[in-house]
């Protein structure tokens, strides 16, 4: 088993590599079999990975919703508690560590969504709060409901939009002490070296109309 550098997130120490799970069931070309994904879970957490990062869309991250006439954002208080019922269940746990609201609804003030969250917490379903994409105004906001232990964002040598002094959302993170939680740091794969035209991507793969993979 490989040893993995930890950070603290709240008051645990965690991985400080994350194992993001989108790719497993969308977005990036064809879906592997049950069996194939299965044994996926089992060589990562055999070989160590304690860090895992899943959605609703895709079982800790709500907000994103997927209907039939396509994607949309949902904040609403019933979603939260209803999304957060389901992903206990998937997961098969009593307890979700981290809980992001993966995207904020214009619709619903930032408060009222934090404040269902934090119910959540009370209740025992969710250790930690977290938010993903929201900026550094809306981070105020729901810290001063129920404390914020993490923000996700995408954070990249390609995308360093976080450190800039005027969106402020490092800053911010600082300043409340708010772990960062870095997505695609490695460029959406651009880092490794293994993608050089569209091409290198099978049908479906989201990143074909990614501009930086397709200039």
């Amino acid at each position: 088993m490989a040893i993995i550098p930890t950070r603290k997130i709240g008051n645990d120490d965690v991985a400080a590599i994350g194992l993001g799970l989108m790719g497993l069931s969308a977005f990036y070309g064809q879906v592997e079999s049950d069996e194939e994904r299965f044994k996926f879970l089992d060589v990562a957490l055999e070989e160590g990975a304690t860090f895992w990062d899943t959605a609703d869309v895709y079982a800790t991250k709500f907000g994103i919703l997927v209907t039939e006439t396509g994607w949309g954002v949902n904040g609403k208080p019933e979603y939260a508690k209803s999304a957060c019922a389901k992903s206990l269940k998937r997961l098969g746990v009593e307890q979700i560590d981290l809980y992001y609201l993966h995207s904020a609804d214009p619709t619903v003030p930032i408060e009222k969504t934090v404040g269902t969250m934090a119910e959540l917490v009370k209740e025992g379903k969710v250790r930690y709060l977290g938010l993903s994409e929201v900026s550094s105004a809306t981070l105020r906001r729901a810290h001063a409901v129920h404390p914020i232990t993490a923000v996700q964002v995408e954070y990249s040598p390609f995308t360093l939009d976080i450190e800039d002094d005027k969106i402020a959302l490092l800053k911010t993170c600082r300043e409340l002490g708010v772990a960062v939680i870095a997505y695609s740091p490695l460029g959406r794969g651009l880092l490794t070296g293994q993608y050089k035209s569209p091409d290198d991507f099978e049908e479906g793969d989201f990143r074909r109309a990614i501009p930086k993979f397709v200039i």
